[in-house]
């Protein structure tokens, strides 16, 4: 917690006198717990100090002291009254008639940065991004009123500890799991390099954080599954539809946004003859050529509209996903169903268990990078892998160890 008080102390420095053998008189500031010592410019003999009293013992001195008493108070109002955040070294410049130095608080800095990541919705990044930037902004000012009483801290203050009190903050106060806890970590700690690399602050105070790591289970629909959902009737046509277009990501990956948006435009004759989806991930802005396998391929058929330009009937993700858990009841599959689960099938029970490479993985997913891949599928490799080997553990027994 911030002391909002200042202290004024004045001392003689007895152990420096100059030439007529006198000592100066030295002010001490303290605010925040950090203090702030300089000569007064006022010299006397040690004789002329009331030590207990800290006051001159001649009254012209003592008025001048109360004048630059009364400045420095007049001084620490004003910037109390600006409500931006200042150290005990802005209070003495002020008083001193230099300039200071621009010092930004964390907030203020981060709303600055957030101001120009809107001007970049729809050229670098997308709404929804911008959005989860936004949230981390209205956590930090919850965070900092919470932690410190305070409408802002200043961002050449920031150590790891206020790292670690904002992660403790997410987790306690607004139950966030650590996934989502090491999500807004990552982006804060991108607005906090920008001040560095802007030189605002001279060092990253989070240099050497690390994220906990979590362990996550990739949920997805198996070779069973799969095909019995595949093969089930059901008597009303909303499950029926929601079903087919669910499949239709279980055999192209594709995310919620991109499916809701997919139009006749973006199905395109392949250089090798066949059709492919081609188009920009919402998420990351890259690029997406995942070619038209034949269940993919028919669903299309079944569904594209001469009187609409969306090639898939048009839902929202909420209702999507309540259709699903009803789905899920009906085919009997004990698993919580969501829009994302095909995606995940799309890479294991398709791709990985057909001997698909990672790279290629990597790439239909549209993945920035192939460890992003790796590190979530690396497990179901392993996994194929082991199967194999078990499988050629019993050939090799049963072939005499030929």
């Amino acid at each position: 917690m911030y002391d909002y008080k200042i202290s004024i102390l004045f001392y003689l420095q007895k152990s420096k006198k100059n030439k007529r053998n006198k000592c100066s008189v030295i002010c001490r500031l303290t605010y925040n717990k950090k203090r702030k010592q300089f000569s007064t410019g006022i010299s006397l003999e040690e004789i002329d100090w009331d030590a207990k009293k800290q006051v001159s013992k001649n009254n012209q001195i003592n008025d001048q002291l109360e004048i630059i008493s009364s400045e420095i108070k007049s001084v620490f109002l004003k910037l109390k009254i600006s409500q931006t955040p200042f150290t005990v070294n802005d209070i003495y410049k002020e008083f001193k008639g230099e300039t200071k130095s621009k010092e930004y608080g964390v907030i203020e800095y981060y709303n600055l940065e957030l101001a120009k990541k809107k001007k970049l919705i729809d050229i670098e990044l997308n709404q929804a991004t911008w959005n989860k930037f936004l949230y981390i902004s209205n956590h930090l000012k919850e965070f900092v009123k919470w932690k410190y009483d305070k409408s802002d801290v200043l961002l050449n203050n920031l150590t790891m500890n206020f790292l670690s009190e904002f992660e403790y903050f997410l987790k306690t106060e607004k139950k966030h799991q650590q996934i989502t806890v090491n999500k807004a970590t990552q982006r804060f700690k991108s607005v906090i390099r920008a001040a560095v690399g802007e030189q605002i602050i001279n060092r990253n105070p989070f240099y050497a954080h690390k994220p906990k790591k979590v362990k996550t289970k990739i949920v997805y629909l198996n070779q069973r599954e799969l095909k019995s959902l595949e093969e089930y009737t059901f008597s009303q046509s909303r499950l029926s539809q929601i079903r087919d277009m669910f499949i239709f990501c279980c055999y192209t990956g594709l995310a919620y946004a991109e499916m809701s948006n997919l139009s006749k435009e973006h199905i395109t004759l392949g250089f090798d003859g066949f059709k492919w989806i081609e188009m920009y991930r919402k998420k990351t802005s890259s690029y997406i050529s995942i070619p038209l396998l034949p269940k993919s391929a028919n669903i299309i058929v079944k569904y594209i509209n001469v009187k609409s330009n969306y090639i898939l009937p048009r839902i929202s993700n909420q209702r999507f996903n309540s259709y699903l858990k009803e789905i899920a009841l009906i085919v009997g599959i004990e698993k919580r169903l969501t829009h994302h689960i095909a995606r995940k099938t799309f890479a294991t029970t398709v791709l990985l268990y057909n001997d698909v490479p990672m790279e290629i993985v990597s790439e239909l997913l549209g993945h920035s990078k192939i460890t992003i891949t790796q590190e979530h599928y690396g497990k179901i490799v392993k996994k194929k892998v082991s199967e194999q080997m078990i499988k050629l553990n019993f050939k090799l027994k049963n072939d005499g160890g030929h």
